[in-house]
């Protein structure tokens, strides 16, 4: 079926009269503008591109060839703010930043862009960027980093990649990014309003504010409608236009010219004073939200019809026609010849292949994962710096000196987040860090998780080698999208082509006692266990919680993994294990790493295998005497790996003792020891077994915790249970 907008398009075009002007291709297009004519026809020609691809996108899935619809339509302004900035300006777009991805591609005079967007649309292997496996826009030689289609996701990122231009070159390490580069980040008017663009616009005023160099470009497409839900007339102009710390610069989205020269000009201020920018362009949504959305079931016709004189294509035709660069029938010629070329080419390309099978979907998940297994450090111990090997030492002390080492090895490692810097963490566990570097590798950020996983990610990206730290493990989840949505879909949906490596730590679980409840005090990682090709580290005893942090980071920089490090807060100064004075969770430094994936025994009993992590471990060896007391024999295995988990190492022990007992101090539903269960049941473990966890509930404050928690004699008694009913 024909689109409206494109029989108005070829209607007002003939209907139009040839100029009797002839500019000069040097010549500019309108007194008072920058944008010539040669470049005002080059950006009229990306416009078609863009339109057709559009078109074409409908066309192809009316006959069942195509999945992607969302179009750029309205939008193909952001042609002229590409053509304002450099090729070496890292990029993070929207999904109708169409005309800004085939405008960045003519810089380096590619032809291959219209073929690019449309192996997305049709899902085809041989896309550019994500390989068939979602369309987006990103290509890595075009410094465009793909993006998803979560709404404000990607503003948490592109903070970071303008902090890390200048912080890669103030610590001497090598950046993706020229030193007079500056980012860009589109969106749309209604994504404005969503809190993680709230955050991250303030997040970089408040960097700038303090005198970091931020040299952000925010591009704000507004449209007016966020798919069916107007956006108030006049609130960007009045939330934006007159921010303090944030330069504000507008146009017409319709009129090439005037959109050229504002973001020029916001380009040229945001490079020369490295601060944010905020550029607004009036735009409008044409052809609706995407090929399924009936716009006149919310909008009314004469609302619909009126945005068709505002459409820049439109537009940029009535200007070159009136500049005499073109008459009305060269337009309709080169309309016309545009489509001929996108629909030959959509014809083609929708006979290409795509993915078919589970393995060639998963390629990058499983190429990452074989990367990050064997990215283990040679040594632990060439370069410690922060005390005595030899001395044991807490799980906070052991963390503490790793990360000591882990700057000193790599230049280009930073650890920040809340509190981290001048007082050292809440439990004191990165004190001294600050001292033996340097503010430009330690320091502290605002209260906002979101801003501090986006700059982790913005800093990975770019060079760097990001260590957030997110105080407890609660505060995650208001920020779990920059895990789940961004930081683990970057591998997947660039075919690796771009990684974000990062090791996030945080201070983790239950048994905290002085100071608790369920903020301070939180016993669930469901929210991270089902995420595709994340590590999960979940150290016990010092030496582990030393070793395995130097390995998250080598997998981190090697492998560009994802790591979340959870470290047990109730172990962190913990000493002893059975007696008081006894020290008996104390040890020495570690001389050898730990490859991910991979558990360890206590013990040799025959009896009954353990199965457990985190502060559990402790719990099951103060069990384990007891259970030796009663004569029952037990083995203690502490996971520590929740993603990947230690499967052989798993099946081993079990059938050491054909009795296992799964040790889980998250809750009932959703815990890990769903996964170790699963795991058994799955290799074909055919002995006897048993769960224990918390309970389904938050965590209470002071002792009303211990109610809800697992406890020693929870384990014990499904322990000796599990023994002698098989005896």
């Amino acid at each position: 079926m024909a689109e409206p907008i494109d029989e108005y398009f070829t209607t007002a075009v003939s209907a139009m009269n040839a100029s009797e002007r002839r500019l000069g291709e040097d010549e500019a297009v309108r007194d008072g503008s920058s944008l010539t004519a040669r470049l005002c026809l080059a950006l009229f020609d990306v416009a078609l591109g863009s339109r057709h691809l559009d078109l074409a996108a409908r066309y192809l899935r009316s006959q069942g060839r195509g999945y992607y619809t969302i179009g750029s339509s309205g939008h193909e302004g952001n042609a002229a703010v590409a053509a304002a900035l450099r090729l070496t300006d890292p990029a993070l777009l929207h999904y109708r930043s169409g005309a800004f991805y085939l405008a960045r591609a003519a810089l380096v005079e590619d032809r291959e862009a219209l073929s690019d967007v449309l192996l997305g649309c049709v899902a085809a292997t041989d896309e550019p960027i994500a390989g068939g496996r979602h369309k987006v826009f990103g290509r890595h030689d075009l410094h465009i980093i793909p993006q998803t289609s979560t709404i404000a996701s990607h503003l948490p990122r592109a903070v970071g990649v303008a902090f890390s231009i200048a912080r890669a070159k103030k610590l001497g390490v090598a950046c993706a990014w020229p030193d007079d580069a500056i980012a860009v980040c589109s969106f749309g008017d209604a994504s404005v309003n969503h809190s993680t663009a709230v955050g991250a616009i303030n997040c970089a005023l408040h960097a700038s504010y303090q005198g970091v160099p931020m040299p952000l470009l925010f591009v704000c497409e507004d449209n007016g409608i966020g798919i069916s839900v107007p956006t108030p007339r006049g609130w960007i102009e009045q939330t934006y236009g007159n921010r303090d710390g944030l330069a504000y610069f507008a146009a017409d989205g319709s009129d090439l010219a005037a959109t050229f020269d504002a973001a020029a000009a916001a380009a040229h201020w945001v490079r020369t004073r490295r601060r944010p920018a905020f550029l607004h362009l009036s735009t409008v949504r044409l052809m609706a939200h995407a090929g399924s959305d009936y716009e006149p079931a919310y909008r009314r016709p004469d609302e619909i019809a009126a945005d068709y004189e505002r459409d820049p294509v439109l537009c940029t035709a009535r200007l070159l026609i009136d500049a005499g660069m073109l008459s009305p029938a060269d337009v309709l010629d080169r309309y016309e010849a545009k489509r001929a070329n996108v629909i030959e080419l959509a014809d083609q390309i929708s006979e290409l292949p795509q993915l078919d099978t589970a393995k060639a979907v998963m390629e990058p998940l499983s190429s990452a994962r074989d990367e990050v297994q064997e990215a283990v450090p040679a040594s632990l111990i060439a370069s410690v710096k922060s005390g005595d090997t030899g001395t044991p030492v807490t799980v906070a002390a052991a963390i503490n000196r790793a990360l000591h080492d882990i700057l000193d090895r790599y230049p280009e490692a930073m650890i920040f987040g809340e509190d981290v810097a001048r007082k050292g963490g809440v439990y004191g566990v990165t004190r001294g860090l600050l001292s033996a570097t340097s503010s430009a590798r330690v320091f502290d950020t605002l209260l906002d998780e979101q801003s501090i996983l986006g700059l982790a990610l913005g800093a990975g990206i770019s060079g760097l080698l990001p260590i957030p730290e997110i105080q407890y493990l609660a505060y995650l989840h208001n920020a779990a999208d920059q895990i789940r949505g961004e930081a683990a879909t970057l591998q997947f949906f660039s075919n690796r082509q771009y990684r974000n490596p990062m090791v996030v730590r945080v201070a983790a679980y239950g048994y905290q006692k002085g100071f608790g409840g369920h903020f301070h005090n939180d016993n669930s990682i469901a929210a991270l266990r089902d995420i595709p090709g994340v590590v999960i580290a979940s150290p016990a005893r010092p030496d582990d919680a030393a070793a395995m942090l130097h390995t998250c980071a080598a997998a981190a920089r090697q492998a560009g993994a994802v790591c979340l490090f959870l470290e047990p807060i109730a172990l962190y100064h913990t000493r002893d294990l059975y007696d008081e004075d006894d020290g008996g969770w104390l040890a020495t430094y570690p001389e050898t790493a730990v490859p991910v994936g991979r558990a360890r025994t206590y013990g040799e009993g025959s009896d009954l295998t353990i199965l457990t992590f985190g502060n559990g471990v402790r719990m099951s060896l103060r069990v384990a005497r007891r259970l030796a007391a009663a004569d029952i024999g037990a083995r203690v295995i502490d996971l520590r790996w929740l993603a990947p988990l230690p499967v052989e190492d798993i099946m081993r022990e079990a059938g050491e003792t054909g009795r296992v007992l799964i040790v889980d101090e998250t809750r009932e539903t959703g815990g890990v020891g769903e996964g170790v269960l699963a795991t058994l049941v799955k290799q074909g473990f055919a002995g006897r077994l048993d769960r224990v966890a918390a309970y389904d509930s938050f965590i209470p404050l002071g002792d009303a915790a211990l109610q809800v928690l697992l406890s020693e004699d929870t384990i014990e008694a499904a322990a000796t249970k599990l023994v002698r009913a098989g005896a």
